[in-house]
């Protein structure tokens, strides 16, 4: 690269901790670095914002680069995401206009912990009876919590992190049973899961509902109003992996009929949820800011990662590099 700095544009760092989690001064006097926060997917401002920047970081899938933004950014180079893999870059089409994707590890088990926080904060209504004591509220006590013992969950999606959740599952004495689009008995009997031949039995038979599937244009919407309408009255829906993945406006209305219990959710259609969303307003849902993949260990490894990739690709040695 030429002794003139270049320009790096932060994205979609909501809590402003790039530097706090990082080392930049190995690059400092090579860069000249500018933070967008705020995510924004109209894709003209986007570009207009972009346009100048050789190096943009990305934070997971929070802004996409779909071809049709990449086509708009002349002077992009190198995109540093955090992650293994993002699904919202068009890494293929990247690299046919000679931009570089770069990735990072993780550490910790935070997504794994964030299920079962989601999980066990909704059916022990841990942030009803929260606002209820700070409040002073009477009686002391608000909310009968469902025990877990004896109890089935049903995920949908046994892959790694399905077959972590089973295993913690298990340790509360609940039934654990399973159900994807691709899910074999052997592969159901290898994670500890009981096979189950169809979702519409996992949905009237579980008591909590996990979703834990990748998104894609076969799996966007899979759980339907129909669906939703199978689960049992007392029973939760947990979403910690995709908010397409279920009709949105299908679980609102379930929610606000009382058509279920409650349910516990870190994704969303739109994020950062708007601020006039229903969801916001219901007293049977738990919400999170898609936190799964957000702690500090894992911080440190994402952007230490992004700092070393930003490096090396100012030496002209582009590591960590996905491909299309």
């Amino acid at each position: 690269m030429s002794s003139e700095r270049v320009r790096v544009a932060i994205l979609d760092d909501y809590q402003n901790v790039a530097f706090k989690f990082a080392d930049w001064s190995g690059i400092q006097d090579r860069i000249i670095v500018d933070s967008f926060p705020d995510t924004t997917a109209d894709e003209d401002v986007l570009a207009k914002r972009l346009e100048s920047y050789t190096v943009i970081c990305a934070m997971r899938e929070r802004t996409k680069f779909r071809a049709s933004l990449l086509d708009r950014l002349p002077n992009l180079r190198l995109i540093a995401t955090t992650g293994p893999l993002n699904r919202g870059i068009d890494v293929a089409y990247a690299k046919t206009k000679g931009i570089v994707v770069s990735g990072t590890g993780g550490k910790g088990n935070s997504t794994l912990e964030h299920i079962w926080a989601l999980i066990l904060a909704t059916v022990r209504y841990i942030v009803v009876e929260d606002v209820h004591t700070k409040a002073g509220a009477v009686p002391w006590q608000a909310t009968i919590p469902m025990g877990l013992a004896g109890r089935t969950l049903g995920l949908v999606g046994v892959g790694r992190l399905g077959s972590q959740t089973a295993a913690i599952a298990k340790a509360f004495g609940m039934e654990v049973v399973g159900w994807s689009p691709h899910l074999t008995p052997e592969r159901a009997e290898s994670a500890g899961v009981t096979f189950i031949a169809s979702k519409e039995e996992l949905l009237r038979r579980s008591d909590i509902v996990s979703v834990h599937m990748v998104l894609s244009d076969k799996t966007r919407h899979m759980i339907t109003a129909a669906d939703l309408a199978l689960m049992k009255p007392s029973a939760f829906f947990i979403n910690t992996s995709r908010g397409p993945l279920v009709d949105e406006a299908a679980l609102i209305e379930v929610l606000q009929k009382k058509g279920i219990a409650g349910a516990g959710l870190d994704v969303f259609d739109e994020e950062p949820l708007p601020l006039d969303h229903p969801l916001r307003k219901l007293d049977n849902v738990t919400l999170s800011p898609h936190m799964g993949y957000v702690s500090d260990n894992n911080y440190e490894v994402f952007w230490g990662h992004t700092v070393e990739n930003i490096a090396a690709f100012l030496d002209g040695r582009p590591t960590r590099v996905m491909d299309g």
